[in-house]
């Protein structure tokens, strides 16, 4: 049967740029298998199902080209835009594999809701990972498990941060490596992937959450940052992230492109 999906930018930089996903509202007759598969042709670095049953907390399944997620940010939060369009509510609920998330819309920018969870631990032995992937001296490592681990790198620079050029084989012993610098409430952010299919993201809610996570551990128990993310791609992407002890809180912009008919 055909069915639509739904191509959107999660996390635009204005009408420009934002990470590509696409959003499948009616999995029926679609088994684990067969969603993996439409992902896979999609190509994006993750396509999301929305089971939505009357009356219940509509269920989500999130792929990458190569593997299913428990969680990540940029699918949520682009099926939370898709619901605030098909349904008359500007905010609801999403059940995904961490449990319950709630979405809302407002003034254009789209959130969602993400209960605090995962440990942090620092982990100064992965700057030998740095090394041998060819990234520059990060300033510090840690990982963060939600449950894949991402091991996030603070840079020293924020050119240290575009100019990266990592050798992406020897990063698949991790789920993904988020490299960012801060200055002040603004972060430069880039995310490698190969173990789930995905070489670098352009924009990346999951990694956002994480390093929200590890400032947390950092003694800054709420705050709030804006990430940039995606330009060396050719995609410039804004993440608004905010944090308490109680939630983690990521949004942004989103723009549909096309209803794509799929088989």
């Amino acid at each position: 049967m055909s069915r639509p999906v739904h191509i959107l930018r999660v996390f635009t930089d204005g009408e420009s740029g934002g990470n590509h996903l696409g959003v499948v509202n009616d999995p029926t007759g679609l088994n684990g298998d067969s969603m993996q598969a439409l992902a896979a042709d999609l190509g994006f670095s993750e396509t999301i199902y929305v089971d939505w049953q009357a009356g219940a907390v509509p269920a989500v399944r999130i792929f990458t080209p190569e593997v299913e997620l428990p969680f990540a940010g940029h699918p949520l939060v682009g099926a939370g835009w898709v619901m605030t369009q098909l349904g008359p509510m500007d905010e609801g609920t999403l059940s995904c594999g961490i449990g319950e998330v709630t979405y809302r819309a407002d003034g254009g920018v789209v959130s969602v809701d993400v209960p605090t969870y995962g440990d942090v631990e620092q982990r100064p032995e992965l700057l030998a990972l740095a090394a041998a992937a060819g990234l520059p001296a990060p300033a510090s490592a840690a990982v963060v498990l939600l449950p894949n681990d991402y091991v996030v790198f603070e840079m020293a620079s924020d050119a240290d941060v575009t100019t990266a050029t990592p050798d992406i084989d020897s990063l698949t012993d991790h789920f993904g490596v988020y490299l960012f610098f801060r200055d002040g409430n603004s972060v430069h952010a880039r995310f490698f992937a190969p173990a789930a299919g995905v070489s670098e993201d352009p924009a990346t809610g999951s990694a956002a959450f994480a390093l929200a996570r590890l400032l947390a551990s950092r003694g800054e128990a709420s705050g709030s940052v804006t990430v940039k993310q995606g330009a060396e791609m050719g995609h410039p992407s804004v993440i608004q992230l905010a944090w308490t002890p109680e939630a983690v809180t990521i949004g942004g912009t989103c723009f549909r492109d096309e209803v794509r008919e799929v088989d």
